[in-house]
């Protein structure tokens, strides 16, 4: 029997594959489609002294200039870049590639944060929305504690619990109501198993209690596995909802090239419940199961 790969090895790979998706969605978010940097690059209140005081330009020049525009065009694609060339260098950073990886995973995770930050200005500051995020900012951090420090792995595995419990009960906030519930939830819900939207609003709610629900269990010895499990599974799932639940076979390029970046970025919502599992459970049944079906796959030789 063909032997699972170490505990250590199994951690770094699935940070390493948690990053790599992150910055990789990113990327293709950058570069082809328009993240929310206008949000702030076209607030008067913030910037209209700055843009009249240093560049001499009419707030109203400023807005309506074509060459503005561009500039920032290009400045979000250059960003774009930065966070394919993070994706790649993330694949192949060894534990002797501190400087590499301290200037490709911290400046990416910063550039994630301030993302976090943009998207909670477009929602008028709405704090659930920022935390959401927690997540994708803080697994290429993660990734670099686990590589190049000596940080014990039980203060890992607070903080990616920590990161686990704010993105899943931030999102919760949006499915109970506390915020108003984005459309694409219910739409996503009623595509998928075709019920009502009477019925989509309830069911978000029983979702979003969930989220609560298990933010507070996976910090509770005899829960964490049953609720990181669900974590791991659900996290999966509503990843994959985001081009499932807006699947159009008629319009299938434009439904692949807008939604599956959406489903990268969210995959480690299910990899770092994962991560902690290992760390709690390096030899669970479910990863012998898993080892089983490799090991039936591998063809038998003889001597």
């Amino acid at each position: 029997m063909i032997q699972l790969p170490s505990q250590q090895h199994k951690l770094i790979t699935i940070l390493k594959t948690s990053t790599f998706l992150i910055f990789l969605g990113r990327a293709y978010q950058h570069i082809v489609w328009d993240p929310p940097y206008r949000t702030i690059l076209w607030d008067e209140a913030i910037l209209k002294n700055f843009v009249e005081n240093v560049f001499g330009l009419s707030w109203n020049d400023y807005v309506t200039s074509l060459s503005a525009a561009s500039s920032i065009s290009f400045s979000i694609k250059t960003i774009g870049v930065f966070y394919l060339l993070c994706a790649i260098v993330t694949l192949f950073l060894k534990s002797d590639m501190k400087k590499v990886g301290k200037f490709f995973l911290f400046g990416g995770s910063i550039g994630l944060f301030i993302l976090a930050v943009l998207y909670s200005k477009e929602k008028f500051f709405h704090v659930g929305q920022f935390f959401e995020y927690t997540i994708q900012f803080l697994t290429p951090i993660l990734l670099y504690m686990v590589l190049f420090t000596s940080t014990a792995l039980k203060k890992i595995r607070t903080i990616a619990l920590i990161a686990i419990a704010l993105t899943f009960s931030c999102h919760g906030l949006y499915a109970i109501g506390y915020y108003p519930r984005p459309g694409n939830f219910i739409d996503m819900i009623i595509n998928i198993l075709h019920i009502s939207e009477t019925n989509a609003h309830f069911m978000l709610k029983i979702v979003g209690i969930l989220d609560f629900v298990i933010a507070i269990t996976i910090f509770i010895p005899r829960l964490s596995y049953p609720s990181l499990l669900y974590a791991f599974i659900w996290g999966g799932l509503t990843a994959i909802a985001r081009l499932v639940g807006h699947f159009h076979i008629d319009f299938f390029a434009t439904t692949f090239n807008q939604w599956t970046w959406e489903v990268i970025i969210r995959l480690p919502h299910a990899l770092i419940p994962l991560f902690v599992i290992i760390v709690d459970h390096p030899n669970s049944r479910f990863f012998k199961y898993i080892g089983m079906i490799n090991n039936r796959k591998k063809p038998q030789t003889t001597t």
